[in-house]
């Protein structure tokens, strides 16, 4: 099986090529490393089965020889960077997308959407089902990320009906594990690496909004099971467990073994108030759940910060003078 991943050098991007390898996959990896990173997918490299292209998604793709799937996991996916990049968020949604999807079509390859849980927004409905349309602010601080992906699911759908393509579209929530940028702005990263760096751990507002956080193999799992299934989605996939910010915030300080203080800050506008993914669908049509208890889950990525810790943290690849504005990172 040949597969294509857009976003490859992304933190699930390079999760899910190294899952495909070791299933006897051959790889083909595209990322132009705005927000991916070459070290993610550099041990990847000497594999016979490997093969790297720096391509901007939003411009003509092609890729050699037959393809089987192509997996389009390429976007600014943190608050930090997609807020930098909105243009770039909003262009790699529409014409990343049509790009792949047209790319698909030619090689007569399944094709598959990594969507997310914002297209719910702060949703009014909780657990949060397939079947939601969601409560979104389409012109508010995280709308550029918001509507880049439900226009790029609104795209796949026609794509399906207009031409036949094999489409497919997974809803990714909350993932955390090891290969996370530690200035991301996510929840966990931000949260180890102020512990492990003696810093207070800011929770934003009171801290009794909710998430629920799905351990990166155990996320990976569910995606290759959607690229050998033929259901077209949206296929919700995260963990059922939810907890409060602040509880993962205790739980975090505990796991790293630091005596800092819990501190409040303001909360963000539009921020989730409840976020937990109804998993029914997964568990019929792709027998996936979620296994990786929550504890074992950041332990393993506390020990993976923590050997970087003394190190300066990563930063997003600045943009070369004269380089378009429609780059299309791995997130």
């Amino acid at each position: 099986m040949r597969v294509v991943v857009a976003g490859g050098a992304g933190f699930l991007g390079s999760h899910l090529c190294e899952r495909l390898l070791a299933g006897g996959a051959e790889v083909i990896c595209v990322d132009n490393f705005l927000t991916g990173r070459p070290e993610n997918v550099d041990p990847l490299r000497a594999l016979d089965g490997f093969r790297m292209l720096r391509r901007d998604v939003t411009g003509p793709v092609d890729v050699a020889g037959p393809v089987d799937t192509v997996v389009h996991l390429a976007s600014p996916a943190s608050p930090v960077d997609y807020r930098a990049l909105p243009l770039e968020t909003l262009a790699v949604g529409a014409w990343g997308t049509r790009r792949l999807l047209e790319l698909a079509r030619r090689k007569g390859a399944r094709f598959v959407l990594a969507s997310t849980s914002e297209v719910y927004g702060d949703p009014q409905v909780h657990p949060q089902p397939e079947g939601y349309w969601g409560h979104v602010n389409p012109v508010g601080p995280r709308s550029m990320y918001d509507e880049a992906k439900r226009f790029a699911e609104a795209l796949t759908t026609a794509h399906r009906a207009t031409h036949g393509t094999r489409t497919g579209i997974v809803r990714i929530f909350n993932t955390y594990g090891p290969r996370m940028r530690a200035d991301d702005g996510r929840v966990v990263p931000t949260f180890i690496t102020q512990a492990l760096r003696g810093r207070p751990v800011t929770v934003a507002g009171d801290g009794s909004q909710t998430r629920s956080l799905c351990y990166v193999d155990d996320l990976v799992g569910g995606l290759v099971r959607m690229l050998d299934a033929e259901h077209p989605g949206p296929v919700n996939l995260g963990s059922p467990r939810e907890l409060s910010v602040l509880e993962l915030a205790r739980l975090v300080v505990g796991l790293c073994g630091e005596q800092v203080p819990i501190v409040f800050v303001p909360r963000p506008p539009d921020d989730p108030s409840v976020r937990r993914p109804d998993v029914t669908l997964a568990d019929e049509v792709l027998d996936w759940r979620p296994a990786v208890d929550l504890a074992d889950g950041l332990a393993r990525t506390v020990g993976w910060f923590r050997e970087r810790a003394a190190g300066p943290p990563p930063t997003l690849v600045p943009r070369q003078s004269g380089a378009p504005r429609s780059w299309a990172g791995g997130g």
